[in-house]
């Protein structure tokens, strides 16, 4: 095996982990797989695909800090069907710097966020992970871009 396969190997490994902690409650056995792989592919997308700056953004910097977001905007995603658009702004910090997250609206099927609303953003290995700042339960994560595509689909033959 060469080394770049085991890194891949690794990384999927770790994201099936993260997302199971994360994503799944108790299930049954017979369900356990199915429910680690619909949490994470209803759940996460890559960075370049959810993470934007906004056009009102003092800055042109697309690289979100961790710490908690405030809600300020909601609305439908421009030509992404079946996705919701939130506008976040940090609740600390200096200038003011807005963000847009695209999320699939399958990751908020159980709970959805209203305007106002605090999200707690925390940087991971693998990309960011976005909680519900009052429960700290994960909704959604943006992957790094290697990270995604790691974890494509690919039919295998035998």
């Amino acid at each position: 095996m060469t080394t770049t396969y085991i890194a891949r190997a690794l990384r999927a490994v770790a994201f099936a982990a993260a997302s199971t902690a994360a994503f799944v409650a108790p299930v049954h056995a017979d369900s356990f797989a199915s429910s680690a792989s619909s949490a994470g592919s209803a759940s996460s997308a890559s960075i370049s695909d959810s993470i934007s700056g906004s056009s009102n953004s003092s800055s042109g910097d697309d690289r979100m800090a961790a710490g908690q977001y405030r809600v300020i905007d909601i609305a439908l995603a421009p030509a992404k069907p079946n996705t919701t658009r939130m506008t976040l702004r940090a609740v600390a910090g200096g200038a003011a710097q807005d963000y847009h997250l695209d999320v699939p609206n399958r990751a908020l099927a159980q709970r959805g966020v209203a305007v106002g609303e605090l999200v707690q953003v925390n940087e991971r290995v693998y990309g960011y992970e976005f909680a519900y700042a009052d429960t700290r339960r994960p909704f959604f994560l943006a992957l790094q871009d290697d990270w995604q595509n790691d974890l494509g689909s690919r039919k295998v033959t035998i």
